[in-house]
């Protein structure tokens, strides 16, 4: 099997790249890379005190589960960019990797036509970072979390879309209970990836039944301007304990999820 994933330069992404390449002969990797210091260096977001305190519990959290930034095996073959450089290749520059069995979208820039055609046409599948339809848009699970629901931290894996994260669904992926807030975001992109990997190895992610997003649904739609230094100082000063974390994930109501998948 080969794979094509589309993707970016952080622990989490490269881990997700490290488990293609345990199950696939080949993987493409288009990186669109940032700044690994996010909150330091300004770059995605702004460098402030505020952002490098936030992004600091961030960093540890991701560093925790997923460990540093380390080089990738033998058998991936990057093609790296600067962040939101994507739309502006050509496809006769992607040819190349537009001739594997299997595309997956994980934390890439908005992908426009005609890429984003030729990927809804080959099943692409895509890993929100959010528990659609409640969470759609940008940074969901912090915002889950910041508004109180963290039974509705998770992910959302399906078939990508010309519409932001408004594709069928195939499954949702949710983490198990931990001690630290910042590592439950973290714990949902582990189980979203070992969920993926699992239903990809075995055949079986063919035999789910893409299920289409009910709108009326939707808790909140955010832009990555919505969080400010403001958003994250009020996140900080009322941080959720271990036993607000596991009072909320302990009676899961499971009728809100499609296939929840739980690590």
């Amino acid at each position: 099997m080969i794979i094509t994933v589309f993707t970016s330069n952080q622990p989490r992404h490269l881990s997700l790249i490290r488990d293609l390449a345990g199950i696939a002969h080949k993987v493409y990797a288009v990186m669109e890379v940032n700044t690994v210091f996010p909150g330091e260096r300004a770059d995605f977001f702004k460098k402030t005190p505020v952002m490098q305190e936030f992004f600091s519990h961030g960093i540890g959290s991701e560093q925790r589960i997923f460990g540093n930034i380390a080089p990738l095996p033998g058998n991936v073959h990057p093609l790296v960019m600067k962040l939101g450089d994507l739309p502006k290749l050509s496809m006769d520059v992607l040819q190349p990797v537009l001739q594997s069995d299997q595309y997956i979208v994980f934390g890439a820039s908005y992908i426009k036509a005609p890429l984003i055609d030729f990927l809804v046409e080959h099943k692409a599948l895509n890993i929100h970072m959010g528990v659609s339809p409640y969470y759609r848009g940008s940074s969901c699970n912090f915002w889950a979390a910041y508004q109180g629901n963290l039974d509705l931290v998770g992910a959302t894996i399906h078939l990508l879309s010309k519409g932001l994260d408004s594709g069928d669904m195939l499954f949702h992926a949710l983490p198990s209970p931990t001690e630290r807030a910042f590592d439950l975001g973290m714990q949902a992109v582990k189980s979203a990836h070992r969920g993926l990997i699992q239903y990809l190895k075995d055949g079986s992610i063919h035999d789910f039944v893409p299920q289409k997003q009910d709108r009326s649904l939707e808790l909140s739609y955010t832009r990555n301007t919505d969080f400010d230094d403001e958003v994250a100082a009020e996140y900080l000063s009322k941080l959720p304990d271990a036993e607000a974390i596991a009072g909320a994930l302990a009676d899961l109501d499971h009728s809100k999820f499609l296939h929840p998948y739980i690590h």
